[in-house]
């Protein structure tokens, strides 16, 4: 696979190639270590300065491995072709393996089903171009070949493709609609967690209230920018943490959902082989509606 560096980038070849394939810099320096990538034709090391106008050549790595097998799991597929699959993840299921977490994942049951994904982002993330946490329900999309992928990781990058998202949070907010921003990064106290710090990267949410409970609000939010715990993170910076999060709030959870109310409703994006915009919807799942319909039930604020 071949890049093009266009304009003058003044960067690291491993920050860029980061950005670029929305992969860790930890696994671009790997393929860089191990001589997978290379620059006008020559090996280099990761803090290579591009300049602009370089010729990136990346080896194509296959995408599985003996610790991360295919299983014949669930997928609730809401489309596919040659190069993409979108997925309606469900809630409790992990994205991809980890140190802990090798079985049962999406990235199991996508071995399964499609057998060749995009392998930039390596045997543990093959095809994986965004993310959502385990216990965040909706559309995610994964990419089949490694052109698909570069092609859905720019569009992220470049805010052409759109995510709206839906959540139950604490409290009764004021405002109808709103912006969030703050850069987040890892908090300094708890370094499991997010939180909005100085030196954080970038992040901006919009919020447009859909419904007032009497001690709850239902709410859209939309995703301008895709940090690690984005909505959980901005919504408790304003006072109004998620539903059923236990990372980022102590608040009661009276209701019988497992994990945060927080789930990808729509996602948006260009198809990158026929061009062709496409909106692809995740229905609420049963555990949201429920807790909506009871909260309707308790009288709204």
């Amino acid at each position: 696979m071949n890049l093009f560096v266009e304009g003058t980038e003044h960067s690291r070849l491993d920050v860029y190639l980061s950005e670029k394939l929305s992969a860790t810099r930890s696994h671009v320096q790997k393929l860089i270590a191990d001589g997978l990538i290379t620059v006008d034709g020559a090996k280099v090391k990761a803090s290579f300065k591009l300049t602009g106008g370089e010729e990136i050549f990346i080896q194509e790595v296959a995408a599985t491995d003996v610790e991360y097998l295919p299983e014949d799991l669930p997928l609730d597929i809401l489309y596919e072709d040659a190069d993409i699959i979108v997925v309606n993840k469900a809630r409790g299921m992990t994205v991809h393996p980890a140190e802990t977490v090798k079985r049962g994942t999406l990235v199991n049951a996508l071995l399964y089903h499609c057998k060749d994904l995009s392998g930039i982002n390596g045997i543990k993330r093959p095809g994986i171009v965004h993310r959502l946490d385990k216990d965040t329900s909706g559309v995610m999309v994964v990419a089949k070949t490694d052109a698909a992928h570069l092609s859905l990781a720019a569009q992220i990058k470049n805010k052409t493709a759109t995510r709206n998202y839906l959540a139950i949070v604490h409290g009764v907010l004021t405002d109808n609609v709103g912006i969030i921003t703050g850069a987040i990064g890892r908090d300094k106290v708890d370094r499991k967690k997010m939180a909005i710090v100085a030196g954080g990267k970038p992040a901006v949410t919009e919020f447009k209230v859909l419904e007032r409970f009497k001690e709850f609000t239902y709410v859209e939010c939309k995703l301008q920018t895709g940090r690690t715990h984005q909505i959980r993170v901005h919504m408790t910076a304003i006072g109004h943490p998620l539903l059923g999060d236990t990372k980022y709030t102590t608040r009661k959870n009276p209701f019988d959902i497992d994990g945060q109310a927080l789930h990808s409703h729509t996602l948006s994006l260009i198809n990158p082989t026929s061009g062709e915009l496409m909106t692809f919807t995740a229905p609420l799942p049963d555990d949201m509606e429920f807790v909506l319909e009871q909260l309707k039930k308790f009288g709204k604020d």
